[in-house]
């Protein structure tokens, strides 16, 4: 059998884990991509395949149809199509196909030796179903596979395995932009909506949940549109600022990020580094790029950076910040941490454009804080504890770029005015 998965879905075949998750929006080929490397995997060798939904009323309602149609494509005259099932004839491999819903003590060991477990819409799968289901695929070496279109934020699967996946979890992202057998009548439709209801592509074709409006500081089109924007016709003179988000605890990350006003140029992260290692990464970044200034969190470990910073000579580069102090503008905001979070809002609304990078993890970021005011009006974000438990990691990036702007450009603004430069606006956080 002589089939040439997308590059996006190699891990099907060849990767080892106990669960592999692919998600997206509209047109990505994960059906087909799924159909194709389960075939592969029945015609190479015997073997079970369970293919399951949360309710399934009829065969008609499974993915029965489509591995019968992709058999027929491939000519695999091997395989003898009954009314709820397929065997391979030669090799004795077998799909079935099941509601979970279905399952009760009598029935449940029929899947008890599946190899392989294809969960479809795996976003519609409950809580309730997925606790049946996962201990149930317990064959030696045995996968589940999940295909999904996010629906809402909190979908009981993607909270099982996506928030804090382990090396036991292959988690993909892949869109129609991703599939290069993606029909051009499906790329017109989502340049389509993409130009008439922005927030509704990100979640068709983008893959993005649905979530409550107004909730959340930062949204997702902002996000998006500050990604795609092209930044080479962006006139951009403003120096470098870098914000360092230093990680608390073991499973954060040390954050750095790059800004020269309008554009972030890029982030480094950082796992499992002390104090000291991570002075020496900035102390390396400022000797190389000659920032304008550094700010770092001294909230919790970061004093530690910051003192051995300020001990090796670098007074005049570094900042303290703390995000939990006073912020500059008291009426409006609880602490620096709202202020800064919110300048990011404002910078990526602005009408001059800014441009973000394509970086793993950052729209997730950007987005994930939840707004709230006081009880006399003032602006606080959602704690960062609170914010980790709901998506499952802190917003490291995020709290990199807020840094960037927590200090007015003191240094730039009077180079300008002694030069009675012009410049495009007048917020020299920017």
């Amino acid at each position: 059998m002589k089939v040439e998965l997308p590059r996006a879905f190699q891990d099907l075949l060849t990767s080892n884990a106990r669960y592999k998750m692919y998600y997206g929006g509209r047109a990505g080929g994960k059906s087909f991509a799924f159909a194709d490397a389960l075939l592969i995997k029945a015609t190479s060798k015997k073997m079970l395949i369970a293919c399951v939904r949360e309710v399934q009323n009829s065969i008609k309602d499974s993915v029965y149809k489509l591995i019968v149609d992709r058999i027929n494509f491939y000519g695999l005259s091997e395989y003898k199509i009954y009314e709820d099932k397929i065997v391979n004839l030669k090799n004795k491999s077998k799909f079935i196909f099941k509601g979970m819903l279905e399952h009760n003590a009598s029935n449940i060991k029929s899947l008890e030796g599946v190899d392989i477990c294809w969960c479809e819409e795996a976003q519609k799968i409950s809580l309730r179903a997925w606790e049946v289901l996962d201990p149930t695929i317990r064959k030696n070496g045995a996968e589940i596979w999940l295909s999904l279109n996010r629906e809402e934020e909190n979908d009981p699967v993607w909270k099982a395995l996506a928030l804090k996946p382990d090396n036991d979890v292959i988690l993909k992202k892949v869109n129609y932009y991703d599939n290069p057998y993606c029909p051009l009548n499906m790329k017109k439709l989502a340049l389509k909506m993409k130009n008439e209801n922005y927030e509704e592509y990100l979640h068709v074709w983008e893959g993005e949940p649905r979530r409550l409006a107004g909730n959340h500081l930062i949204g997702r089109e902002d996000v998006y549109k500050a990604m795609d924007r092209k930044a080479d016709n962006i006139n951009n003179y403003v120096p470098l600022v870098i914000g360092v988000d230093v990680a608390r605890f073991g499973d954060d990350k040390t954050a750095i990020c790059f800004r020269r006003g309008r554009v972030v140029e890029n982030f480094l992260s950082f796992e499992k580094l002390d104090v000291v290692q991570v002075a020496h990464q900035v102390s390396g970044i400022i000797a190389e790029y000659h920032p304008s200034r550094v700010c770092i969190d001294v909230g919790g470990c970061g004093a530690g950076v910051y003192d051995v910073l300020i001990n090796n000579g670098f007074i005049n580069e570094v900042v303290a910040v703390n995000f939990g102090e006073k912020a500059e503008n008291p009426e409006r905001y609880v602490n620096r941490r709202a202020e800064m979070w919110d300048r990011i809002r404002e910078w990526l609304q602005s009408s001059v454009g800014v441009k973000l990078p394509k970086v793993e993890g950052i729209v997730e970021d950007l987005t994930a804080p939840l707004k709230m005011y006081d009880a006399i009006g003032r602006l606080q974000l959602e704690a960062k504890s609170e914010i980790k438990k709901r998506i499952g990691h802190s917003t490291d990036i995020g709290d990199a770029l807020a840094l960037t702007f927590a200090i007015k450009n003191v240094e730039f603004l009077a180079r300008t005015l002694n030069k009675k430069e012009s410049f495009v606006d007048d917020n020299v956080y920017w």
